[in-house]
């Protein structure tokens, strides 16, 4: 139906999509493939016209564990897949922000880095009891040009963005539910977003989906506003030798 990697399902139940994260042998940690799956799948989300909402998550026990640590060395070498992923980047910010069918998020378990940026860019999230949010992009030396910096300060008060961001901190579930991070914290995401994504299905089509787009541009704005300086910056400190050293240093422990 859809022309996605193998890391990326999506499963048509009538006018709901079940769209899954599927690396769950590495924590659906992305790579490669994930990233440019995801950079191609709103658009093809809002041109599917059969449907009506979505359900996003992640396989087995985490939502997403954040940047795959040989594909950050690889990023490390490589100018032309930095070039890509950074423009991939973009394309998955403005894709959900732009995306027709709303996106209900079920965060079975860690949402780290990118994982926590597709949090921030949904339009309801339930989260597990034991789940939380962490975006690291700083703790390895880069800008996190779509990650908490970009979308926190619309859902939370600035200072707080501003620890969270700077500092790295894991953000455990009623934590991020404080702070408007998350709508709902449930022992079951899953269903409970699957249940409120058939709410969603039950309401006037046409209403539902301009009332998105009027609180989404919101988002869009804020986020065109910073969105070129944040990438530009990321691409820097992809090169920059403190991400290099942080990399390296990541990769031996690993091994």
């Amino acid at each position: 139906m859809y022309d996605l990697p193998d890391e990326i399902t999506v499963e048509a139940d009538g006018a709901l999509r079940v769209i899954t994260l599927n690396r769950p042998d590495a924590l659906n940690a992305v790579n490669d493939a994930l990233h440019t799956g995801l950079a191609k799948l709103w658009p093809q989300l809002s041109e599917d016209r059969d449907a009506r909402a979505a359900v996003l998550t992640g396989s087995g026990t985490a939502f997403s564990a954040g940047g795959d640590f040989a594909y950050l060395a690889e990023l490390a070498r490589d100018p032309r897949l930095r070039t890509k992923t950074v423009a991939h980047g973009r394309d998955i910010v403005l894709g959900m922000a732009r995306c027709r069918v709303p996106i209900v998020t079920a965060v079975n378990g860690p949402a780290v880095g990118l994982g926590c940026s597709l949090v921030a860019l949904s339009d309801i999230v339930y989260i597990a009891e034991t789940a939380y949010l962490k975006d690291p992009h700083v703790q390895v030396g880069l800008v996190a040009a779509d990650g908490g910096p970009l979308t926190w300060p619309l859902h939370t008060s600035l200072l707080l963005a501003k620890e969270y961001a700077l500092t790295g901190a894991r953000i455990p579930a009623e934590r991020a539910r404080e702070m408007g991070l998350v709508n709902h914290v449930v022992a079951d995401p899953l269903s409970e977003a699957l249940a409120c994504a058939k709410r969603i299905l039950g309401l006037p089509q046409q209403a539902v989906e301009s009332t998105k787009r009027l609180l989404n541009l919101h988002l869009e704005r804020a986020v065109l506003a910073a969105l070129d300086y944040a990438t530009t910056a990321e691409e820097i400190s992809f090169q920059h030798p403190d991400f290099h050293a942080i990399i390296e240093q990541l990769a031996a422990k690993k091994s």
